[in-house]
């Protein structure tokens, strides 16, 4: 148990959730002091000025995190309308629709993909195209992406249903 204990606070130490001012994995901070410039994986001095920089799946950011970092969420904006435009809040359901339809394509590919893979499985195992195993098979791959669809479909009826009763909406003068 103490060998645990011991393992899981190294663990926690080194991966800096123990230790408060040092990087997570992936990014490094600079410290500027007028024409002064260190890296570290450690929080700046005071006196410095900070800027994180976080490397995650070959792009590099960097964050000025001396300034208050403003958080915007995007279902909060869709969902209170005062806070975005009339014409970026059709933008943002355009998008939506637009990446609905583009999943749903993308369903219908995955569908022959498994449908064809169903079909080998069934062939090197010479079976029928009328056994029972391979009907059942196809038959639940099929309601799985039907289930999906559908559930797609819903969601853009009910995006289209919204788009037109925005865009009929006159706007206060």
């Amino acid at each position: 148990m103490a060998r645990l204990m011991l393992i899981i606070f190294i663990g926690l130490t080194f991966s800096g959730l123990l230790l408060p001012g040092t990087a997570l994995a992936g990014s490094i901070f600079k410290c500027i002091k007028d024409d002064k410039v260190v890296f570290s994986q450690t929080s700046c001095p005071k006196e410095f000025s900070q800027h994180q920089i976080e490397y995650d799946l070959g792009i590099t950011t960097e964050i000025d995190s001396d300034k208050p970092q403003s958080f915007f969420d995007p279902l909060s904006a869709l969902l209170d309308m005062k806070t975005i435009s009339k014409e970026k809040l059709l933008q943002l359901i355009r998008g939506e629709l637009y990446r609905l339809k583009q999943e749903n394509s993308y369903f219908d590919i995955l569908r022959a993909s498994e449908t064809q893979k169903i079909e080998r499985k069934r062939y090197w195992q010479k079976k029928e195209k009328d056994a029972p195993e391979f009907l059942k098979e196809l038959k639940e791959m099929n309601l799985y992406f039907n289930e999906l669809i559908s559930d797609n479909q819903n969601s853009i009826e009910l995006l289209q249903q919204r788009k037109a009763l925005i865009e009929a909406e006159v706007e206060p003068e």
